[in-house]
């Protein structure tokens, strides 16, 4: 095996926790991936995974090389994609992280508009809460990622877009009618999402610790909103068709609606495939450029 087939190997028994799994997500034996594991234990020169039960888990220096692995990976391909799309934008890769609630209302239409335009380039979507997409990002495992505002500490990246977006509470016409902040239960999505975090501060902010109820995404959290399950606060575009037909209705609570824009993030050097998608954006009447790197826009992020 390469070093990078090594990498793969490596990688995917960290994320699987077990060779068999990382065996058949990679398409090999099981004794192929042991081997590579193997190998590269022996290059570095230190133990990298141990037992753990029936299946395996990384060691401290193994939990380390981890990351350094992705990140290899993320530049690799991201190499290769560059490398390419230079000679052709317009038969390029892209590879795209967004949130749930972005990849479910601001980017089908936008990437339709834009595969109409560009039907040769190559879109690969991987959606997954904040916490998950700004990893991708900063492991160069994605090219663009539509989020909310980048995380303090984050480096080498650039805002290329904004949209505006706010988030509101709301409930179904019942629980509205006899809301408190203090006393209904409020829907949360899955740890790890910008949205809930927001939540939480939120609620810390107004010294009210009500019953919450998690529902593990966008859609449950809507969902259970129109059940008259509780309140919850959401992006106004995740919830425009309910509001429109009265199905929820938002709530009075200081503080909100709370401005929370969309950003478009890229790393400073990107293939001139990603190039052609932002300026997509761009040409909409949603989407707007702001000039200005990560450093400055996070000294004011929360």
């Amino acid at each position: 095996m390469t070093t990078t087939a090594r990498l793969r190997a490596f990688v995917a028994v960290a994320d699987t926790g077990s060779v068999r799994a990382a065996a058949a997500r990679l398409v090999l034996t099981e004794s192929a991936v042991s081997a590579a594991i193997g190998a590269l234990s022996d290059e570095v020169g230190v133990p990298m995974v141990e037992r753990d039960g029936r299946g395996v888990r990384l060691t401290p220096s193994g939990v380390t090389f981890a990351g350094y692995a992705r990140a290899i990976l993320g530049l690799h391909d991201e190499a290769f994609s560059a490398a390419r799309g230079d000679i052709d934008p317009a038969r390029g890769q892209i590879r795209l992280a967004a949130v749930t609630t972005a990849a479910d209302h601001l980017l089908p239409a936008a990437l339709a508009g834009f595969r109409g335009e560009y039907p040769e380039v190559e879109l690969r979507l991987d959606v997954g809460t904040s916490e998950h997409v700004w990893a991708l990002l900063d492991s160069h495992a994605t090219d663009l990622v539509i989020a909310g505002r980048p995380p303090r500490g984050t480096s080498d990246v650039v805002i290329r877009a904004v949209r505006a977006n706010e988030l509101v509470p709301v409930a179904a016409p019942s629980v509205a009618a006899t809301f408190e902040a203090g006393a209904t239960t409020w829907l949360m999505r899955e740890a790890g999402s910008g949205t809930r975090s927001t939540c939480e501060a939120l609620l810390t902010g107004l010294e009210v610790d009500p019953p919450r109820l998690t529902l593990g995404s966008n859609g449950a959290v809507v969902a259970g909103a129109v059940a008259a399950l509780g309140v919850t606060l959401v992006s106004r575009d995740a919830v425009a068709r309910e509001l429109a037909a009265g199905e929820l209705v938002t709530v009075p609570l200081a503080g909100t609606p709370l401005r929370r824009p969309w950003h478009a993030v890229t790393h400073r050097r990107t293939p001139a495939s990603v190039d052609l998608l932002v300026a997509h954006l761009l040409a909409g009447r949603d989407w707007r450029r702001q000039r200005g790197s990560l450093a400055r826009s996070t000294a004011r992020g929360r």
